[in-house]
């Protein structure tokens, strides 16, 4: 039996998702994959990370691709009916299928807790937050100004839910998706860690 505790983070954006989810690796002595499970999967299948990052957590990339006679991939030309998003999606998930078998990890975003469902030790958690909260953080992180980071996480958690819907059959946000749903808005980034770490050595008995 695999004992590797695997935590699958779901996210709105600016809810400090990332943030928690490197201070929950830390406490778990796991490894942490964000957009570095994009370089995983690049290295997996010997495509460019960068044609992974364009198509990363988005649903309908490749209708912006009709006209192009070409695909550049790795320095290689592919025709575009040679590859999918379905098949990135795929590439994607053996990826993390990979780095799940090799030790304990985080994984946020990228469906991870529907690819790992099957996972004995998987616990997912979606954390959300205030929308005052959250535009704040995006005001900060990304230099923008109010009405700017609101725009952004519309678009964003827009895009984040359709990927997400797609390939889970679920709904993305959804407390019947999730072990734990959880407002970092409410007790701050480090007690929200604090919270989801207790639970999960709760959930798998841990001391």
């Amino acid at each position: 039996m695999n004992n590797n505790i695997i935590i699958c983070i779901g996210r709105q954006l600016g809810s400090g998702g990332h943030d928690i989810g490197r201070m929950l690796a830390l406490d778990f002595g796991a490894r942490y994959y964000d957009r570095e499970l994009l370089n995983l999967a690049a290295k997996e299948s010997g495509f460019s990370e960068k044609f992974f990052e364009q198509n990363d957590e988005k649903k309908g990339f490749f209708k912006q691709l009709f006209g192009m006679p070409t695909l550049h991939i790795g320095g290689s030309s592919m025709y575009k009916s040679d590859i999918s998003q379905e098949t990135l999606f795929q590439f994607q998930s053996e990826a993390l299928i990979k780095a799940a078998s090799e030790g304990s990890c985080v994984f946020v975003g990228r469906c991870a807790d529907y690819v790992l469902r099957d996972h004995y030790n998987m616990v997912s958690v979606f954390i959300t937050a205030s929308m005052d909260f959250r535009i704040h953080q995006v005001m900060t992180k990304e230099n923008v100004n109010r009405e700017d980071a609101r725009k952004k996480i519309e678009q964003g958690e827009s895009q984040r839910a359709a990927y997400y819907n797609y390939y889970t059959g679920k709904k993305w946000g959804h407390a019947t998706s999730y072990d734990l749903c959880i407002d970092s808005s409410i007790l701050g980034l480090s007690a929200t860690e604090k919270f989801i770490a207790e639970f999960i050595r709760k959930k798998f008995n841990m001391k």
